[in-house]
């Protein structure tokens, strides 16, 4: 099949053309450029065979995370929760939900993984907590202008008797985003409260004018630091403070856009700033009362030795607002939410790159890259979809199917791309097997509170929150002792499962492996980057030098021309003398 692309002779060097970053030898703190493995507690493994994950299957399993080659392990939430969303309903911040074992299981499975040299990010809820919290249950047993409710987001409804919600805020899974009381003796005239919650109506948004909110959480940072974490990812980084007056807005606010992300590469006067349309906007988020917060915590975690970092859950765009949340006496990392959800497109993907170095750059932080995680559909599945630039929150079994084979191979040349980048990179749990979305799940099974909110609309995440298969041929392909995990498992899982990927060649636990292994000997995390002169324009290839390695991703439908006589480091699929269509290789030439 013929080529559009250039062929470089092996007698002329790869010429670079833009540089896009610039390494450093000398910012080296561990977060900079280190791969980090999200683990959702009850999903990776069950220890005691009650078909939910825990924290002694997690270190039945870090040998697993070792061999894969992992910088850090984060671990979204075991707290104490009625489990209403997942565990992100927190009751107590400082004491594990007897769901996922004890505090001394914690602490056994944070030495296990220092004793492995990984690091170990814990997840912290800041937004809300859940109705079951001391202080939200303290509030509702307390009259209207009490201290007791002033730590959360109370108000009088609007209208004669009270009767409508303070303002026409949403949820952002779905319906209206304030819960009235019931009526009390004390109420003033307008009848019973409302309070606020951005998602459920059991996660109260918690108030962060309150001092004693602030104190509250600079002592819980201080007491998971003094245990020996390493670092917090924190959960709606970009929604803590509300602007003055909560004023109403007539935005659409989702956890992920159902639209389509493609705009922008179809547009010929894109905006060059990376922008997917996957930013929160609105009074609810961004405001710029969160930047002292931060700074606060950055001197708590300052107080600790080990370089403990700050992580940012925060849908913001464009690149250079978020680039705020990671000066340098705030937060150390934030999501790059705008790679994630950028489409499969070659020109899309230098532009939101290209734009991620220039604002991290300029606030001397790095560029965290990320794919998949806990709320958004696997990349796997989305690069196998008809359109790769829809962003559904969830696939239906009677939605259109995914290519199961073309997203694993776009899936697999996406990952190595990204991989390739200077920066620190982000893997879900499972992602390393190649590991689908579950999108033909039965309704009845599903436990996302978003698919309940929404009235079934949409299908929520539970797709992406399977139980991983550790062995194809084991009941619930050895999630754990019983067979029967919280989540069905889809049949297909059995030739993902891990037992039949490790060690074996071609696999793509192995390509990660290999990619992480070669990652690191080739200080790709901290390297610099510049495009290939001859593939900067093109429709189809993403191609740029990282030091000494050059990076090459056929996104177009036809063969591209490799440069003669480059070495193969490594490669997300089989290649010749030709880079194949959905696929990234690793050259050193």
């Amino acid at each position: 099949m013929a080529t559009t692309e250039p062929t470089i002779p092996t007698t002329e060097p790869l010429s670079t053309g833009a540089t896009v970053h610039v390494g450093s030898e000398t910012a080296r703190e561990w977060w900079r450029d280190a791969v980090i493995y999200q683990v959702y507690p009850r999903s990776f493994a069950d220890g005691n065979g009650d078909g939910i994950g825990d924290i002694p299957g997690i270190t039945s399993r870090l040998d697993h995370l070792q061999t894969l080659g992992v910088d850090a392990v984060w671990l979204s939430p075991f707290y104490r929760s009625p489990q209403k969303d997942a565990g992100y309903d927190v009751a107590d911040y400082r004491d594990v939900d007897p769901l996922f074992g004890t505090l001394a299981d914690f602490d056994a499975m944070l030495a296990g993984a220092h004793a492995r040299g990984m690091r170990v990010i814990v997840d912290l809820v800041p937004n809300h907590t859940s109705d079951q919290h001391v202080w939200f249950q303290q509030a509702l047993a307390s009259a209207p202008g009490s201290p007791e409710r002033a730590r959360y987001i109370f108000r009088d409804g609007r209208g004669p008797a009270g009767e409508e919600p303070p303002n026409n805020w949403h949820s952002i899974f779905g319906g209206p985003a304030w819960t009235r009381l019931e009526p009390r003796e004390d109420d003033g005239p307008l009848g019973p409260q409302w309070y606020l919650h951005l998602f459920d109506s059991t996660q109260p948004d918690l108030d962060w004018d309150h001092p004693e909110v602030r104190t509250e959480f600079t002592d819980v940072l201080r007491f998971w630091l003094d245990k020996g974490v390493d670092g917090f990812r924190v959960d709606v980084a970009h929604g803590l403070v509300k602007a003055d007056g909560l004023p109403d807005w007539h935005g659409h606010v989702s956890m992920v856009d159902g639209g389509t992300s493609d705009d922008a590469e179809d547009d010929p006067g894109a905006p060059e700033d990376g922008s997917t349309g996957a930013g929160n906007q609105g009074p609810m988020f961004d405001q710029d009362g969160v930047h002292e917060i931060y700074r606060t915590w950055h001197d708590v975690l300052a107080e600790y030795d080990g370089d403990r970092c700050l992580v940012a859950e925060a849908w913001v765009e464009p690149l250079s607002r978020l680039a705020r949340y990671v000066r340098p006496d705030e937060m150390h990392q934030a999501f790059n939410f705008s790679f994630l959800t950028t489409a499969w497109d070659a020109a899309a993907l230098r532009r939101v790159v290209a734009a991620s170095y220039q604002a991290n750059d300029e606030v001397g932080a790095p560029t965290t890259w990320v794919l998949s995680n806990h709320d958004v559909v696997r990349h796997v599945t989305r690069l196998g979809l008809p359109d790769v630039g829809v962003r559904p929150n969830g696939v239906f079994a009677t939605d259109p199917q995914p290519d199961e084979e073309l997203g694993l191979r776009r899936g697999r040349a996406a990952t190595l791309l990204m991989l390739g980048l200077p920066g620190s990179a982000y893997l879900y749990q499972g992602e390393e097997l190649g590991l689908p979305e579950h999108t033909t799940m039965p309704n009845e099974v599903r436990q996302d509170p978003a698919h309940f909110r929404t009235h079934g609309s949409e299908a929520g995440r539970d797709g992406c929150r399977v139980p991983l298969p550790w062995h194809a041929d084991a009941p619930g392909f050895g999630f754990g002792p019983a067979g029967e995990p919280w989540l069905p498992q889809p049949a297909s899982y059995a030739r993902y499962a891990a037992d039949v990927q490790e060690g074996v060649e071609g696999s793509t636990f192995e390509l990660y492996r290999a990619a992480l292994a070669t990652r690191r000997a080739e200080g790709i995390g901290h390297g610099g980057m510049a495009w290939l002169e001859a593939w900067e324009d093109s429709a189809d290839v993403v191609a740029f030098r990282n030091g000494d390695v050059v990076v090459m991703a056929n996104l177009g439908t036809a063969p591209v021309a490799l440069p003669v006589g480059a070495e193969v480091l490594l490669t997300s699929g089989p290649v010749t003398d030709e880079l194949p269509a959905d696929t990234t290789v690793w050259l050193r030439a």
